[in-house]
């Protein structure tokens, strides 16, 4: 896959630095990521905590391919407390990569890789396949419309293992929210799962790949043997929250 962005024709992003956080922004009002620089790995916003619902179905995913950088809050948690994961990033915007450092996101080894494409290309081409799959390919103006086509979705689940989950970050309240949901139930048949995420514009949508009416899934307040406290008590939450919403008859 030899394919990859190399012209200059990206929005330059901004980092903003106070004394307690680093942010990454596109413009004034829109904070593109934040990072606490006393907890750089610790997720700062809800809608990042609830994409880790996923977690209630996939406990410990093997192969995680991340639509999107930013400031690396998903990358960076998954690689610290998912040790066993193996993490491939796919970014298209070459400054966003730029100020990986700057954000404390690793550099790439054995487990851990940023790439440099279109992502829409990326899921399209490649012949790996992935247990989780996460959307929040945002840029300065929205959503990039390859990023939400039905072809883009249908490819996602394509390179999604059996019981894999994609799982993509939306405006609640876009114009185009049900109809991108819409696709992605059509690519997925109908297996997926909406939950708002508390306080904010977000929601969070969970496809399955092959689920079954029979799939049993479970939830417990103790913190799994795997997971360390630090990362429970940000996460478990947003488990429990998406462990309702699959018992919910109303999907939406």
């Amino acid at each position: 896959m030899s394919q990859s962005t190399t012209n200059d024709d990206f929005e330059k992003p901004v980092l903003q630095e106070t004394a307690l956080s680093k942010s990454m922004v596109f413009s004034d009002i829109d904070i593109q990521s934040r990072m606490s620089v006393a907890r750089p790995d610790e997720l700062q916003f809800e809608y990042t905590r609830l994409m880790m619902g996923v977690l209630l179905f996939q406990p410990q995913p093997k192969r995680i391919l991340m639509v999107g950088l930013g400031g690396g809050s998903l990358a960076k948690f998954c690689y610290k407390h998912l040790p066993e994961a193996h993490i491939t990033v796919v970014e298209i915007n070459p400054h966003v990569i730029a100020l990986r450092q700057s954000f404390l996101i690793p550099d790439d080894d054995a487990r851990f890789q940023v790439v440099q494409m279109d992502a829409a290309h990326f899921v399209a081409e490649t012949e790996q396949s992935f247990d989780v799959v996460f959307v929040d390919g945002f840029d300065q103006h929205g959503m990039p419309e390859q990023l939400c086509s039905p072809q883009f979705y249908s490819d996602c689940r394509r390179v999604l293992n059996k019981g894999g989950v994609a799982v993509a970050n939306l405006h609640r309240f876009s114009a185009y929210r049900d109809m991108y949901v819409d696709r992605i139930e059509a690519a997925f048949d109908g297996a997926l799962w909406i939950v708002n995420a508390p306080g904010t514009t977000n929601c969070v949508v969970f496809a399955m790949q092959g689920f079954s009416k029979d799939t049993n899934f479970t939830f417990s307040k103790q913190k799994p043997e795997h997971m360390s406290d630090e990362a429970w008590a940000q996460i478990s939450p947003s488990v429990a929250r998406t462990f309702l919403a699959t018992h919910e008859k109303d999907k939406g």
